[in-house]
């Protein structure tokens, strides 16, 4: 069983048929994420299988996570500290007119579906794994209606972070030794959430970061409060490059402070007020032409010494891995370009991109933070045994390369120069890679093959 299929290990399907054939196409889409479905198959009657598979009522998004979301709790509690992240990332199909079940994006012409996963991710982000692949759709001719104030938080989009905290609540009490921590942006900066999470020593703790200004009991504003405070710590970091903003270094002052929020009316039920700490991360000389770095962080946890504050800062930074995550589903998996018809087969094909993309993020990172480690944790004999043939133009060792050296090989295959100043391999050049790692094997099965007389 190849490393990737491993986390299909336990799936249940009602068929060991279909159970079969689910491991069988997570590698096939595995070993060529960047091809249409019936590319990545070994012909039309292994696509035809494929299609099948999908259409399968028993094959559901919720059972084909189900095996990786164990393994992925399995993982999680090896470790102190976990961060749980959630965020959201529209899928479009616009140009897919004849896809049953999609809803409007932005737009009414924008037609596509939202996905909201939660990502497991260790402080030093490695990524263990996904807790689940919520998705949603929105009902056509829905954007544009005027808002009801009186509407329960049951009824809007918005809930989706406050179930996303409860369910991240309900794994705590499952893993007593592990401490795990919501982390989310700015939509979820909602008071219900803050009210649904009153974290004791048992529950999730979480950080968010603040959206808006409330204003406290005494006449003055969160943020007031914050100006008024003293700088407790300092820090630089280096912010990637994103959506159009280049990579620079950012210097900022940090501040904190233990306030009470006063509880907003709620035509449906009555609020507690809540006590939280407010983090205020701020860039008061940023380059000219440049907008400040800012941010608002909001956590149940105390912030009081100059360690605790840039713990949670670097907690938050973490969130970025969720962004890598997305881009490597769109433009590493292609999942946009998926033509399967209908949502009910989309999901459940989602989710198997969903743990190709997980497996990408995590070798990438865990290369980076156990590079001593050895491969065969992450890779499995025929992989790495290939790559090293390939690459190294002799007979592999009896005992594997780390896995820094293994990660460095396979990113070679995919582009990645290694030189002294290039760094560590990012996940694109390493996607790329595990592709062409595939085909090694495959070859080096043939040859195989082909010496004990079997083809021919």
């Amino acid at each position: 069983m190849s490393a990737l299929s491993e986390e299909f290990y336990g799936i249940d399907l009602g068929d060991q048929r279909l159970n079969r054939r689910a491991q069988n196409l997570l590698e096939r889409l595995g070993d060529k994420p960047l091809v249409s479905i019936p590319a990545a198959c070994n012909g039309w009657r292994e696509t035809r299988a494929a299609y099948r598979l999908f259409d399968h009522k028993a094959v559901t998004a919720e059972a084909v996570l189900a095996p990786h979301i164990a393994s992925t709790v399995e993982r999680m509690g090896e470790h102190p500290r976990v961060l749980c992240i959630q965020d959201t990332s529209e899928i479009d199909y616009t140009g897919k007119p004849s896809m049953q079940g999609l809803g409007p994006l932005n737009l009414e012409i924008r037609q596509g579906l939202y996905l909201h996963p939660t990502l497991a991710l260790t402080p030093e982000r490695v990524c263990l794994g996904l807790l689940n692949g919520y998705t949603w759709t929105r009902e056509p001719g829905s954007l544009g209606q005027p808002k009801d104030p009186s509407r329960p938080l049951e009824e809007k989009e918005s809930v989706r972070w406050v179930d996303g905290y409860q369910r991240v609540n309900e794994l705590a009490e499952q893993l007593p030794e592990t401490r795990l921590t919501y982390v989310a942006d700015r939509e979820a900066d909602i008071y219900d959430l803050f009210v649904e999470a009153p974290c004791p020593e048992s529950a999730a703790d979480w950080l968010v970061r603040g959206k808006h200004d409330r204003a406290l009991d005494d006449g003055k504003s969160l943020r007031q409060h914050l100006a008024d405070a003293p700088v407790l710590t300092e820090t630089s970091f280096e912010r990637p490059t994103a959506h159009g903003v280049k990579a620079r270094v950012v210097q900022q002052q940090i501040k904190a402070i233990r306030v009470t929020l006063p509880a907003p009316w709620r035509p449906d039920r009555m609020l507690p007020d809540v006590k939280v700490t407010a983090i205020l991360a701020t860039e008061p000389n940023p380059p000219a032409g440049e907008e400040p770095v800012e941010w608002l962080l909001l956590t149940n946890l105390p912030v009081q010494t100059p360690e605790q504050a840039l713990e949670k800062l670097q907690w938050y930074l973490c969130r970025w891995q969720i962004e890598v995550f997305f881009r490597i589903l769109k433009s590493g998996c292609c999942i946009e370009k998926l033509q399967l018809e209908k949502l009910e087969r989309l999901e459940p094909a989602l989710a198997f991109y969903m743990i190709i993309a997980w497996r990408v993020l995590f070798v990438t990172m865990l290369g980076r933070e156990c590079p001593e480690m050895p491969c065969d944790v992450v890779f499995d004999t025929a992989e790495w045994q290939a790559v090293y043939i390939v690459t190294e133009r002799k007979s592999p060792p009896d005992t594997p390369p780390t896995l820094d050296q293994m990660v460095r090989r396979v990113a070679g295959l995919g582009g990645f120069l290694n030189r002294k100043s290039d760094g560590f391999p990012g996940p694109q050049t390493l996607w790329i890679g595990l592709q062409r790692a595939a085909d090694f094997v495959l070859a080096m099965d043939a040859q195989r093959g082909l010496g004990k007389g079997t083809y021919g």
